[in-house]
């Protein structure tokens, strides 16, 4: 391919690229805008101040400013010149009919309270005038034009109630008028009532319906919240129903140890073996109890439930082997001695971390190579799960399933004392990295 061909080549792709990005603008600001007239403004907020461009936020400035504009002369000439009203009615009839329109944004209702008294005033002073006989009364085509902009303003924020409220007042006000109309003049009653009706409804629906996807926002956010809540109150009770395992070892052989003991050392005195017989009933005791609140938290009055062995650090290789024959790329780096050195609790948190990390990549990221590693020194086990970029695309982490990955990791490392390090890598890759202290916060005490 020659180099002017090249050149070509790039030069439509250049031109294509910038049609799609402002075809896809031009798509977007209708939405934008869609959203902005459904998003219901606040107590003491202007309409749009929800809106994300300034633009949006400034229109309804706009466009009020341009009604007054435009109303406010074109009121003055007509009431001069077709109704021969005099030049100070006319003047002072404009201003007050035309500038409150700049409170509908932030005060509509104020604002319609003053537009309606002063619209009342002019139908009055109307019906004085010297050419009213065949033009429009009690509201001229100005008084209906500025009243259907208020009420789309009044739609957009005020509640149900209160339209039913403006639009009822409006045909009583009119109907009031119709009592003195002029010989002669178009009587525009029924014509203002049924527009201010439409707009009102117009509105008024747009503004319900940002109001109930507002209100569905809100009940997903607290349903969502609620979601991370009763998941966390989950782990932590299977957490505690793993530690009553760990400890009921514990208390059994101190029971055994405790009643052999007479047997074992031959010729103790008697005090001594009262003390070892109650050292047997305390232990005894709190093994009862522990089983009761097991069963609570279990929920299964019948005590039931997993009675297998709990898992731990000495197990990695066969929960790897596992995930390695599921089709998950794992290799396993495990430093010897690491199952002696860790204390219970921490070698049950270590192989959970590990098991709920290989979870979240086989579900978040599946064929994605993973690296195992647990190491340990004096003072702490150190268990780093890295994998990287998946082959194929799928859900953000923590968006699908239990939800109990990160959550379980979190509510383990804290029970120890340690600290839990994870996150997005650059090349697309999740790293988890669990650091476990040897002297668990428990053993400190003790």
């Amino acid at each position: 391919m020659s180099e002017r061909s090249r050149s070509r080549s790039r030069s439509a792709a250049a031109a294509k690229a910038a049609v799609a990005v402002a075809s896809g603008a031009a798509a977007r600001a209708p939405r934008a805008f869609a959203v902005a007239l459904r998003t219901p403004a606040r107590a003491a907020e202007p309409l749009f101040a929800q809106a994300p461009r300034a633009w949006q936020r400034m229109l309804p400035y706009a466009v009020t400013a341009v009604c007054v504009m435009s109303l406010l002369p074109v009121t003055i000439v007509v009431l001069t010149n077709d109704y021969k009203a005099g030049g100070g009615w006319a003047g002072a009839l404009a201003v007050a009919q035309t500038v409150p329109l700049m409170l509908a944004v932030t005060r509509p209702l104020p604002a319609w309270g003053m537009v309606l008294f002063a619209d009342t005033v002019g139908a009055v002073v109307l019906t004085g005038a010297d050419e009213v006989s065949g033009h429009s009364w009690p509201w001229t085509p100005m008084v209906i034009i500025g009243y259907l902009v208020l009420m789309a303003c009044l739609g957009l924020r005020e509640s149900i109630r209160t339209l039913v409220g403006v639009w009822l007042v409006t045909g009583v006000v009119g109907a009031l008028l119709s009592a003195f109309h002029p010989d002669g003049a178009t009587n525009t009653v029924a014509l203002l009532f049924v527009l201010a009706g439409v707009v009102l409804a117009l509105t008024g629906a747009l503004r319900g319906l940002g109001d109930a996807r507002q209100k569905i926002a809100e009940q997903e956010s607290i349903s969502e919240a609620e979601r991370a809540r009763r998941t966390l109150l989950e782990e932590r009770a299977r957490i505690a129903r793993e530690l009553h395992d760990v400890v009921a070892h514990h208390m059994s052989v101190i029971t055994v140890q405790a009643d052999s003991a007479p047997y074992r050392l031959p010729g103790m005195a008697e005090p001594v073996r009262e003390e070892f017989a109650a050292i047997a009933a305390s232990a005894r005791e709190s093994l009862g109890e522990m089983r009761r609140l097991l069963t609570v938290l279990r929920g299964d009055e019948a005590g039931g439930g997993d009675r297998a062995p709990q898992p731990g650090i000495g197990r990695l290789q066969q929960l790897v082997e596992a995930t390695v024959r599921a089709g998950q790329p794992v290799e396993l780096a495990l430093a010897a001695g690491a199952a002696e050195a860790a204390p219970p609790a921490v070698d049950l948190s270590a192989y959970r971390i590990v098991q709920e990390a290989l979870a979240n990549v086989v579900r978040h990221a599946p064929g994605a190579p993973t690296r195992v590693s647990v190491t340990f020194d004096a003072e702490e086990v150190l268990v780093l799960v890295v994998n990287g970029p998946a082959r194929d695309a799928v859900v953000a982490l923590e968006t699908s399933g239990t939800g109990h990955g990160l959550v379980g990791m979190r509510e383990r490392v804290r029970l120890t004392g340690g600290t839990l390090d994870t996150g997005p890598l650059p090349d697309g890759g999740f790293r988890v990295a669990a650091r476990l202290p040897l002297d668990t916060p428990a053993e400190e005490q003790s």
